[in-house]
């Protein structure tokens, strides 16, 4: 019997779990699977709408008394650095990069398991073996590269991997999946020098956007995306520029959510397919 893939996708709930970002609550994600001939025009529509990808999934936060989430993006012609990030691109000046296609090696792994033990030891990935490392790296439907910053070793002759950025080109900017860096080089601020790296791609490309994933206010994981100047956050269907990151709250209500199945038939797709719902 020949199977063929649905003509439109099908979006998902995943059942409640603990929030990795505000303790206390629970997360729950709307999600589609990412595949076939329209992957990336798939990748590129729903990014506008939230989402972000993981491997062959694309998902975005759907949780049933809280929207504290809010998908994050600069907008690259209108940022400007700030003196500490100005000062941040200089310590960082001596990084050689790398783009690589979306191919794992032993040691981008021994990278992320070093900052995955110093930074999130009781996060969600934290048990990730090498094999669950390469299939993140190197799943992907759509267009991806992994970005490498190398420095100097301490012989002066070779050089070693200081951070690792897998990102998405979209039609309108660049998706930073997932990075990970040294973590004994926390002086050099290298989370934030590869963003900056990013948004300097990005003009360079002609790209309008560099997305971030999710921002949380109150949740000291993200409070570093808010210091990026020219921030965009998705809220109520549209993205709104950030002024001042005081003026969002996480608290929730009651009444701020809709039901999951207007969520999704308010979810715009390619070609203006219409949405299964499961």
């Amino acid at each position: 019997m020949r199977h063929t893939l649905p003509l439109a996708p099908q979006f998902y709930v995943t059942a409640p779990q603990p929030c990795p970002y505000l303790e206390g609550r629970l997360e729950r994600k709307l999600f589609t699977a990412l595949q076939g001939e329209q992957a990336e025009d798939l990748n590129d529509t729903l990014s506008k709408q939230g989402f972000r990808r993981s491997q062959n999934v694309l998902y975005r936060p759907s949780c049933s008394d809280c929207n504290a989430c809010l998908s994050a993006r600069i907008r690259v012609a209108d940022f400007a650095p700030s003196k500490s990030q100005k000062r941040t691109e200089k310590k960082n000046a001596q990084l050689a990069r790398r783009t690589r296609a979306p191919w794992a090696t032993e040691e981008q792994y021994e990278l992320f398991r070093k900052y995955l033990d110093a930074r999130h030891a009781d996060g969600g990935m934290a048990d990730m073996d090498v094999f669950e490392f390469a299939a993140m790296i190197e799943e992907t439907p759509v267009k991806s590269r992994v970005i490498e910053y190398s420095a100097r070793a301490d012989d002066g002759r070779t050089r070693e991997l200081a951070a690792v950025c897998l990102t998405d080109v979209l039609d309108d900017g660049l998706s930073m999946v997932y990075s990970f860096y040294d973590p004994d080089r926390h002086s050099q601020s290298l989370g934030t020098y590869v963003i900056l790296d990013h948004i300097r791609l990005a003009r360079e490309a002609g790209l309008p956007y560099v997305y971030l994933g999710y921002w949380v206010p109150g949740s000291p994981k993200m409070e570093y995306k808010s210091k990026f100047s020219a921030l965009e956050v998705y809220i109520g269907g549209t993205w709104e520029r950030m002024e001042n990151p005081a003026d969002f709250d996480n608290r929730p209500h009651p009444l701020s959510n809709d039901p999951i199945a207007e969520q999704v038939a308010q979810i715009s797709l390619p070609n203006a397919q219409p949405v299964r719902k499961r």
